[in-house]
């Protein structure tokens, strides 16, 4: 049997194919290596990252030591919110608020040498502080607040100065 020209063409384009086959599967192949090669480069690049600095390299050991330092971590900072809940606590207690009136409270005398002072906490509870000066002597009287109110009646300066204050934070 000899082949035709026409089975010779065949056999031509089934070599084709199967050159094109080939070609396609080495090309799917070299991609999927490529793939496979920059996940291992970047996991190789994170592992040098995780071991830096330390002479274990066995993976196992270096996570352990991670999960260890962040179990620490986690403790520091459950104390630190702690302390820093006992700090804004205490705060509230300072002085936070603090409002200042100068005037003259006797016509014949010049300048406004007088104040009332309102000092007070967040929850508005302190005290108001009033200096009234004339050329003999100068008065100092205090006033305690809470929590916006006083026992004692306050005068037009004392009350300014306690809204001045309240308004300021």
């Amino acid at each position: 049997m000899t082949p035709t020209f026409q089975d010779a063409r065949m056999t031509q384009s089934a070599k084709n194919r199967m050159q094109n086959l080939g070609f396609f599967i080495f090309f799917i192949i070299g991609i999927w290596l490529l793939t496979l090669s920059f996940f291992l480069y970047r996991f190789i690049v994170l592992f040098n990252k995780l071991t830096k600095g330390l002479e274990v390299t066995d993976l196992k050991k270096v996570l352990e030591k991670i999960l260890a330092r962040g179990e620490s971590n986690t403790e520091e900072i459950k104390a630190i919110e702690k302390r820093v809940d006992l700090v804004e606590e205490d705060g509230k207690f300072h002085i936070q608020k603090v409002g200042l009136v100068r005037f003259n409270p006797f016509k014949e005398l010049g300048g406004d040498h007088s104040f009332s002072l309102a000092i007070l906490d967040s929850n508005n509870s302190g005290i108001v502080i009033t200096s009234l000066h004339t050329r003999d002597r100068t008065r100092v009287y205090m006033k305690d607040i809470k929590k916006g109110e006083s026992g004692f009646e306050l005068s037009v300066e004392e009350k300014k100065a306690l809204a001045n204050a309240e308004k300021s934070r």
